[in-house]
């Protein structure tokens, strides 16, 4: 066992006496150490449960016959840090997670890992932690919120709060109304209740064969997520025991497989950030086109919040993520998991419960799955956009440049009402060096469509989108203005063309005319020139690598 190093010899006689310090026996030390990479914070709903489920996981490993040795990860609300400079340590986090565990485990030697995870940035950077370090490893998402219900209304926090604030700026809704939202529309524990980024990668993790069958979603207050959690505390001592390895379950398969079952749900585009992330610590290349590829031929067959009518909570009665695999067994690369259960033996004991939210393919939501990346002058390198919560109307689309160096700049127009039917807003300086931290726009998204302008206004942007956004929002764009793209040097009244379905995004201005302004454009200077974020920025790569650190 990797914990031998610090428990066997008579040189270890030290680290022996502060083992036992921690209470442990002298039969401990024969069995395998397990840590949990517990995000438990007091701040973020997704995780203020979790000292529940840590029981649990401890019963497990107990259970099992390990020894289990909790340490703390740090998490950030994206909810919370939405709208303001918040925002750009969020993405910046996933990189310091995945650095923080490698450093506990590899300094502690430990034989196991279990991640207890749930929210945006940090369940990307603990399977990017995984296949980094590559000890036996099985992730534990906390699950999704319940719906939010006001005079027999279900609520989610998206639809009824951040998009609320565009209906009372237009004056559909009182400030009593929205101030009942506010209280409503989060009820308890667990992940937003749609398909966003957080429960996308719970989803992405359990189709990776990283978490025990059903955990992505169930829901943060069930039973059934904390038999889950005990479970997959057992389950990781037997996984030690017989060498089962992260690099062996993620296989390139094994990421094909998750791109698919997230196009058939429609999930988050922050996936495709985070999916090509975590493969390259896998030892793995996800190009950004593969994303795309795979979208064309997989149809989209569970229609989730935002774009859809349905909760997570529904997609968890209906049968889960084993359903899914079920409608789509034909199609799946057929790998060992987490559980010791290959994806068919999953799939083929699996119920699809409800025929709506898990429908056959000839009755699909849409052809196409959830993400298509768009290319042209704006974007050689890739574009990003959640296709299937675009309208039809809006699928092909021309409009006049309104130009934004940051978001805050954009949202007090969109608020002035200043922003109108035709305009494309175009919102830069906001990739992952030039924000940096490539910051999410779902307050000016959500503005946009509670103000009645999802099938009139266009946003594209060289940052990215929550996964509660819809309508027709580019993220991504790349290479971003920091860098020189030609997002940079696009001016108010350039005619702005997106075409979907042809995959393209252009400006339409002439060659030369691109060349001249080119030429002309400088870099401003950075945004942060101390702490992280200056070094962030500095060792940052494009959107369309994952936005990982290079050294």
């Amino acid at each position: 066992m990797k914990s031998d190093k610090i428990k066997k010899g008579v040189e270890r006689a030290g680290a022996r006496s502060l083992l036992y310090a921690t209470g442990i026996s002298k039969d401990d030390m024969a069995k395998p150490f397990i840590a949990v990479a517990t995000s438990r914070t007091d701040i973020i709903p997704g995780h203020i449960h979790m000292a529940r489920l840590e029981r649990f996981i401890e019963r497990g490993i107990a259970s099992g016959g390990g020894v289990p040795f909790f340490f703390g990860i740090p998490g950030i609300c994206d909810g919370i840090a939405m709208g303001h400079t918040g925002m750009r340590y969020s993405l910046a986090s996933r990189e310091l997670i995945a650095d923080m565990i490698e450093c506990i485990m590899k300094a502690h030697q430990f034989d196991g890992l279990v991640c207890l995870t749930n929210c945006d940035k940090i369940t990307p950077g603990m399977l990017m932690a995984a296949g980094r370090l590559n000890v036996p490893t099985i992730v534990v998402t906390a699950g999704p919120m319940m719906s939010g219900n006001l005079r027999g209304r279900r609520l989610s926090l998206v639809k009824d709060t951040f998009e609320a604030v565009g209906r009372f700026k237009k004056g559909e809704i009182s400030q009593d109304e929205l101030s009942a939202l506010e209280m409503c529309a989060c009820p308890g524990a667990g992940a937003c209740q749609g398909l966003y980024t957080a429960n996308s990668m719970a989803c992405v993790t359990e189709a990776l064969g990283m978490s025990m069958p059903g955990c992505a979603t169930a829901l943060a207050v069930s039973a059934k997520k904390d038999r889950i959690a005990q479970e997959s505390g057992e389950k990781i001592v037997n996984m030690v025991r017989r060498n089962v390895l992260p690099r062996t379950i993620c296989r390139k398969e094994a990421f094909a497989n998750a791109i698919k079952v997230d196009m058939a749900l429609g999930g988050s585009t922050n996936t495709v950030l985070h999916i090509m992330a975590v493969a390259k610590e896998f030892g793995i290349d996800v190009p950004i086109d593969m994303f795309d590829e795979i979208s064309k031929r997989t149809p989209h067959i569970s229609n989730i919040l935002p774009g859809g009518e349905h909760f997570m909570e529904d997609l968890d009665s209906a049968g889960g993520i084993p359903a899914i695999m079920k409608r789509m067994r034909n199609q799946l690369d057929d790998i060992m998991t987490s559980s010791g259960r290959l994806i068919s033996q999953i799939a083929n004991d699996a119920q699809i419960l409800d025929e709506n939210v898990i429908r056959d393919y000839k009755n699909a939501y849409h052809k196409e799955g959830g993400i298509a990346v768009l290319r042209g002058n704006i974007a050689p390198e890739g574009a990003v956009v959640k296709q299937t919560a675009v309208s039809e109307a809006m699928m092909r689309f021309k409009g006049k440049a309104r130009v934004f160096d940051s978001e805050e700049s954009c949202m007090q127009a969109i608020m002035a009402g200043k922003i109108r039917k035709g305009d494309c807003v175009v919102i830069r300086y906001e990739g992952p060096k030039g924000g940096p931290g490539m910051r999410e726009m779902l307050s000016p998204t959500a503005a946009i469509v509670g103000m009645g302008l999802a099938n009139d206004v266009a946003l594209i942007t060289d940052g990215r989108f929550s996964g509660g956004t819809q309508g027709p929002c580019i993220g991504h764009i790349s290479p971003e203005a920091q860098a020189g793209g030609v997002i940079a040097i696009i001016q108010d009244g350039d005619e702005i063309s997106i075409d979907v379905p042809a995959r393209r995004l252009d400006l339409k201005v002439d060659d030369n005319e691109i060349k001249a302004r080119l030429a002309k454009w400088k870099a401003p200077e950075a945004k942060e020139t101390e702490g992280y974020l200056a070094r962030y920025a500095k060792f940052v790569s494009s959107a369309s690598e994952g936005a990982i650190l290079k050294v």
